[in-house]
Order: C-alpha cells, then structure tokens, then sequence
C-alpha cells in the first residue's frame, strides 16, 4: 500500500477536531542547513535519503495570519495578492487541502517573507512551517513540536526543522510512514557564532529544489557518494557544536555544501545554481582565510552565499562584504 500525505495528516491528528478560531498568527525562523539535505527516498512523503543539521536565522523567516473565509481561498505574500494560478499559491492551496475538514473550507491567508523568496535562502521551509503552526493554533489541536514538524515536512522538507530555532537535526528514520522522520534541536548554544547573508540575486530559481534534487539523483554520477559523505559530516558538525570547535564546524559545513553542488554540477544536463558574482565572493572568502581571516561558508540549491564566523571577526567580514546581512543566532542566550 503506498501512503499518501492524507495518511500521514490523519495518524498525526487521530480525529481532532474543533471550531476553529477567528484567526492565528505565527512566525518561524528560515534555517540554513550546514549538513545538508539533497534526495528523497519517498518523494511523497519527502522523506529524506540522509539525516541533516541547520541553524536558525533567529527574526529571518516567515510570519503567516491564518483564518477561515468563505467563497475561494485568497493568499496575500508581503502585501500583495498572489493569484490564485501562481506556482506560489498552487502549492499552498494544495498543502492547505490536506487539513480542510470539510470541502466547503477556504482559507484566507496573508504571508510575509523577510527574506527572499524562493531564491535559495529557505523560505518555503519558515512558510511552511509557519502555516502548520498557525493551523494548530486555529483548530486548537494541541500539537507538540514534535508533530508539528511532521506536518510542516509534508509541505516542505526542510520545513521540518524550521519549526525549531538553533541547531536543529532532522533526522531521516527508516519507517515507510515517516513516523519518524522528524526535527528536534540539539542541546547546545554559541553565542559568538555569527551567519553571514550575501544575496546575489532575489531573483526566483529557474530550477526549483524539488526538481533539482530529483534530476541530480537520477543523472549524477557522483550522487552514490553523497550518502556517506552527509552522514560522516553530521557527526563531525555534532561534535564541532559541542567542542565549540569553530574551524572544524566551518570546514566541514563548506566541505558539505561544495560536495552537494559538485552531485548538481555533474548530472546531466548539468545543474548549476551558482552566477558569477557567486563563485568571485567564494574565492574572496578562501583568500582571506589564507590571510588568517577564520570564515567559512556554505550555499543552498540558489546563487546566494551564507558566511559563517565568530563575533570578533564581524568588524573584518563587514569591511570587505559591506552589503552583508548578519545574523547573531544565539543573541538570547547571552
């Protein structure tokens, strides 16, 4: 029998149900993985082929007003209308129909993204996670985190770790329900540690995540290694956080990330998300370490740059990337 997100929605809600409210408002954080998370093992379902880690980007992400309406859905995305055809709205509706307790429900929702969307900064995982948080405030579910996360993967992979903040590990699981494929943060704070955002283009990707990831598994002949390599990197970071081991956490996330874009690159026809600008500003980065400079960073499947440093190189890194947009994800915890 091959389950279907609608099985997985109803063994998570086991036969809640309630009146719903007049509105929910929630927020979750972008994340930026640094082991990543690239191949399915059940596209349905979006169960990953490798476990991963990412960290938060603290007040970066996505805040969604939910209520119900009548007549058609209607989606609002940073103030203005989106059409109701419009790839963005077609997903949403669509994720949307798996929790309408009747075909008479229609939602009216208003999105606002402080991050770009769908241009290789994560934003489909904050939304995602987002809209499953505010429907679990309008039903009044009474999810925990843990079932949240579930949901919000059926929308958006990676959404299921954006439902956390800090460093938080997805883990693959093995079940064919994906009852445990799931995020959970990890115990751990860096107050020092710095991310660093460098936006090369805004601009949509010509070539999404999804189908991105798919060609890549199909065609690429290095994608066999990829397994290997994100599970020996997920303990290396794992143990780096606890060490507080800056160069190690910073070498293998780069090391990951290259390693991921190298499977694209190879596969046929070729996969490349990076611009020009993209690879002058990883040169630039690997010329300051050489200069002593301790900065790493890593690339989701977009043009876009994330720098990784410690506090007392921000002066440095702000002097060279002036248009950078740090992010100081352990900001409370000080």
């Amino acid at each position: 029998m091959t389950l279907t997100k609608k099985d997985v929605v109803s063994n998570v809600l086991r036969g809640r149900t309630s009146m719903p409210r007049a509105e929910a408002k929630a927020f979750a954080p972008a994340n930026i993985a640094l082991c990543k998370y690239w191949g399915k093992r059940n596209e349905e379902l979006n169960l990953p082929v490798t476990s991963s880690l990412s960290l938060s980007l603290g007040p970066l992400g996505s805040e969604v007003v939910l209520a119900t309406c009548e007549g058609s859905d209607r989606v609002e995305l940073n103030g203005e209308a989106v059409p109701e055809r419009a790839p963005f709205a077609a997903r949403l509706f669509e994720f949307l129909d798996l929790f309408r307790p009747t075909p008479a429900t229609h939602f009216n929702v208003i999105a606002r993204n402080t991050i770009p969307t769908a241009a290789g900064f994560a934003s489909s995982a904050s939304g995602f996670a987002a809209l499953v948080t505010a429907l679990n405030d309008l039903f009044g579910w009474g999810l925990d985190k843990r079932a949240c996360s579930i949901l919000a993967r059926l929308g958006s992979g990676s959404a299921s770790r954006s439902v956390y903040e800090g460093f938080v590990e997805w883990h693959a699981g093995s079940r064919e329900d994906g009852m445990d494929s799931y995020a959970e943060p990890l115990d751990a704070r860096w107050p020092e540690l710095r991310l660093g955002l460098l936006t090369i283009s805004s601009e949509t990707k010509k070539t999404g995540s999804r189908p991105g990831m798919k060609h890549t598994i199909e065609t690429s002949p290095l994608y066999a290694a990829w397994p290997a390599k994100a599970t020996r990197d997920l303990a290396e970071l794992k143990s780096a956080i606890v060490a507080r081991d800056f160069e190690r956490l910073g070498r293998t996330a780069e090391s990951n990330a290259l390693a991921m874009h190298a499977t694209m690159i190879a596969a046929w026809p070729t996969l490349l998300y990076w611009l020009p600008e993209s690879v002058r500003m990883m040169q630039r980065i690997v010329a300051m370490r050489e200069d002593g400079v301790p900065l790493f960073f890593t690339m989701d499947a977009g043009p876009n740059i994330k720098l990784l440093f410690l506090e007392q190189s921000e002066p440095r890194i702000r002097e060279v990337f002036p248009d950078v947009q740090v992010v100081a994800p352990f900001s409370a915890y000080r």
